[in-house]
């Protein structure tokens, strides 16, 4: 099923959305963060997401989302669940006005590769992000810290994520 703009409009208005969100690192600890192009978050660095649709298995949600995000593929299978999340933003992709409420799914996974061949349709630029700079960067958007105070590593530069 596919809404028009304005019955998905009023989907955003009237009910949260289900997400998913990307926690990804590389082997040494590191973190993939996007400079987000669009609202919500727009100009924030965040982990990488994106809505689940209709009728879409989460699986092949997160293989999608992975897909239009970064261009790579990655398998849901090889990620672990962080646990579910709330996001309350005053706007959303659609307007200024439009306040959005996203569901999120977190799910963490490994990833080593070159940020210089992921896709720039949804961030213009990605950096990897040890935890310390992470956590002390104003321009890193606290809903994305927040998975990681969540875990308490901010006590522990040193501690993996899992």
């Amino acid at each position: 099923m596919h809404l028009t703009d304005d019955d998905f409009l009023k989907t955003i208005k009237n009910t949260p959305l289900i997400s998913i969100d990307l926690v990804i690192s590389d082997s040494s600890g590191r973190y993939l963060l996007g400079l987000r192009r669009n609202r919500p978050a727009a100009d924030y660095w965040f982990v990488l997401g994106g809505r689940i649709k209709k009728g879409e298995a989460i699986s092949d949600a997160f293989k999608r989302v992975a897909e239009n995000e970064l261009g790579v593929t990655l398998q849901s299978s090889k990620a672990k669940f962080i646990g579910v999340y709330e996001h309350f933003y005053k706007d959303s992709f659609y307007d200024i006005m439009t306040p959005t409420h996203y569901v999120v799914l977190a799910y963490s996974i490994e990833l080593d590769h070159d940020i210089n061949s992921f896709s720039v349709a949804q961030h213009s630029k990605y950096k990897w992000f040890d935890i310390v700079d992470l956590l002390a960067s104003p321009d890193v958007h606290q809903y994305t810290k927040n998975y990681f105070l969540d875990k308490g590593l901010e006590d522990n530069e040193n501690s993996s994520f899992f």
